[in-house]
């Protein structure tokens, strides 16, 4: 996969409200992103619990090797701009 697919990764799981939000909301910015099922993918659900306490909780988005455990879509933005420019 493109490496600038990989710079920002959406970690979510079905039925998750704030999920819902976050990727909708995600749909409309133009970022170039990828995103996992927690649930289909136990690396990935092992990650989100090894970044938020032990806890599968969702969304968690890793922006360049940067965690952020229920970030606003303002949060995200924000870290994307610092960390991942290139996927704007």
């Amino acid at each position: 996969m493109d490496e600038d697919l990989q710079s920002v990764v959406v970690h979510w799981r079905p039925g998750c409200p704030y999920c819902m939000k976050l990727r909708l909301q995600l749909r409309f910015t133009g970022l170039r992103y990828t995103e996992v099922n927690i649930w289909k993918d136990p690396e990935a659900a092992a990650y989100v619990r090894s970044v938020a306490d032990g806890n599968e909780t969702v969304p968690t988005v890793r922006v360049a090797g940067t965690a952020l455990v229920n970030p606003s879509l303002r949060q995200l933005l924000a870290a994307v701009r610092t960390h991942a420019p290139h996927a704007l």
